[in-house]
């Protein structure tokens, strides 16, 4: 790829992936590696998750990807399978003859697919992502090494950030349930402030459910109760 054409790409990619939610953050990869990225057709991204070994597809780009996705991870062979469980970075410029994954290619090719890269995403304690990208011709990605490191590099800041901003909601979604359990037991039993969250704490702690999970039982029975009385 000639300086200026990278050059124009990364400013386009870097516009792309501007972090958002993470879900949003997640569906405009996918959709960006079909838009920037030279050959893909199709993208798809697989989660890994290390408690159970399960794996996910996620914000694919058309539900073709679907059950070639699921048949990678029933054969434990195909490039975003080794790219989520093992290597980095995996290419396939040409499925039909690639002798490291027999059984997926013949699914893949029989779906339209020659060539299938897998790209790392990000390696975190309780998971892993890798993106996958799917081609209709052969001969796509054999020179991709720069872009595609580019293009995983800005995925995972975005999906970093993304994941900052998921977690900071989520904890103030949290303390305001809390919050709103609190008051509600501190005008029901006539209590104080520390009393009330002392209670929440003490029930979380004998019935084994978190104080979150708790808080959010005692809101939504006064709002069952306040809209029977409607």
């Amino acid at each position: 790829m000639p300086d200026e054409d990278l050059v124009e790409t990364m400013r386009r990619l870097s516009k792309a992936l501007t972090p958002r939610a993470l879900d949003d953050t997640l569906r405009n990869i996918t959709a960006a590696a079909v838009d920037l990225l030279p050959d893909v057709q199709y993208a798809s991204i697989t989660l890994l998750h290390e408690e159970d070994g399960r794996l996910e597809t996620i914000a694919p780009t058309h539900d073709l990807l679907l059950p070639l996705d699921a048949a990678q991870y029933e054969l434990r062979q195909g490039p975003c399978y080794q790219a989520a469980v093992d290597t980095v970075h995996v290419i396939s410029p040409d499925l039909a003859a690639d002798q490291r994954f027999p059984k997926y290619a013949a699914v893949a090719v029989a779906a339209g697919i020659r060539a299938q890269a897998g790209l790392r995403l990000f390696d975190a304690p309780k998971a892993n992502a890798a993106l996958n990208l799917y081609a209709l011709d052969v001969g796509a990605f054999t020179n991709f090494d720069t872009l595609a490191a580019l293009f995983a590099h800005q995925s995972a800041m975005a999906l970093e950030y993304a994941r900052e901003i998921d977690n900071l909601e989520e904890a103030l979604r949290t303390r305001t349930t809390i919050g709103q359990a609190v008051g509600i037991v501190m005008e029901r039993y006539k209590l104080t402030e520390q009393r009330a969250f002392a209670f929440l704490a003490r029930l979380s702690q004998t019935s084994n459910v978190k104080l979150r999970r708790i808080s959010e039982e005692v809101v939504e029975q006064v709002e069952r109760q306040s809209n029977e009385l409607k």
